[in-house]
């Protein structure tokens, strides 16, 4: 989620300034502050960035495929005193990514705009976020809808949610440092039923999956001995689900670590820091970059009950992203499997230290 954040700042940063300003006062992530539904669905401008960020897999006639969509919001702190309209207060961007073992690579796409004038606009109601055509809605049933692509493809899709909501951290406060600020608000909807269509390449084909939704805003960057961050997201085929993150030093040892394990019965262990690790497994080096990936790691949970262990496979090795173009880094985010399990998992700082 770190690489949310950047690509979040780095979108801000594409823009043109139109005047400089003091540091505005940005909301701050404190403990204590109860999550309201369907108001937190919704946008949080007072806060320096916030993200709705979808993935998922895909079942169709053209066989298992993962897929990323990604809303951003962030506060630029640029234009604060000015009242035109023009002014980038508040910028908005999106990323799209298709994984597809038969091309090998991601396919992707993104769009970017300040907000306003209809063209981007993130409700504060409820989850309403439109950009450049781009879409993704909550219904008042709870449905999601969601429109976006990229490279020769576009996914319209419906997101149906099967379980509550999970808070992430202490009741949605989530630590992501030492430090009591180095936090965000982060809850997640996961095991979301999927149907819509997939078109590629003019051609529309039904598709039905699994996804997940990940929600969070924060004002307070990591901390600056971070330099990069591993996080995965596991639907577990018994209605489970799995969270673990970990926060990595220049030497790869874990700054702070988090997540959480719910049961289908909805039964939550919340990780405390330490309690979850990254280890070993098989590396991929890409080819473009020179970057070293752990693309196949085992996730190991130290639960009151004991030890558990999930060995992640990828997809396929080569999803490799560079959103160097749009201000952001290069990091690794793809579809992966476990035993009994789906989701994705996201590696950031092995192509180059992350500078927050």
């Amino acid at each position: 989620m770190t690489r949310r954040l950047l690509l979040g700042a780095g979108a801000a940063a594409a823009l043109p300034a139109s005047g400089a300003a003091a540091a505005p006062a940005f909301s701050p992530v404190v403990p204590g502050r109860p999550l309201v539904f369907p108001r937190d669905h919704g946008a949080h401008p007072g806060f320096r960035t916030e993200w709705w960020y979808i993935t998922g897999w895909l079942e169709g006639s053209e066989g298992p495929l993962g897929f990323q969509i990604t809303f951003f919001r962030t506060r630029t702190g640029l234009g604060e005193d000015n009242p035109s309209r023009f002014a980038p207060r508040q910028v908005l961007f999106a990323h799209a990514a298709l994984s597809d073992p038969k091309v090998g690579r991601l396919l992707h796409g993104q769009r970017i705009a300040r907000q306003g004038f209809g063209l981007a606009e993130a409700s504060e109601r409820d989850m309403d976020i439109v950009l450049d055509g781009w879409r993704l809605r909550r219904e008042p049933s709870g449905r999601m809808q969601a429109l976006a692509g990229g490279e020769g493809f576009t996914l319209d899709l419906a997101l149906t949610p099967t379980q509550p909501v999970l808070l992430q951290g202490q009741a949605g406060y989530s630590r992501k440092g030492p430090q009591p600020g180095q936090a965000s608000w982060y809850y997640t909807l996961p095991h979301l039923e999927v149907g819509g269509v997939l078109e590629r390449d003019g051609r529309r084909r039904p598709v039905r999956g699994r996804a997940w939704l990940d929600r969070e805003w924060s004002s307070t960057l990591l901390d600056p001995a971070a330099v990069g961050w591993d996080w995965a997201g596991i639907n577990l085929d018994d209605g489970g689900a799995l969270t673990a993150f970990r926060v990595r030093d220049a030497r790869g040892r874990a700054l702070w670590t988090g997540g959480s394990l719910r049961s289908a019965d909805g039964r939550l262990w919340t990780a405390p820091n330490g309690a979850v690790a990254f280890e070993g497994g098989r590396t991929w080096r890409s080819p473009r970059t020179g970057a070293v990936y752990p693309v196949a790691p085992t996730v190991r949970l130290m639960t009151p009950a004991g030890e558990r262990r999930w060995a992640l496979t990828p997809l396929f090795d080569d999803q490799e992203l560079d959103s160097r173009p749009s201000g952001g880094p290069v990091y690794w985010e793809g579809a992966v499997r476990i035993p009994g399990g789906r989701g994705y998992l996201e590696l950031t700082g092995y192509a180059a230290p992350l500078r927050l």
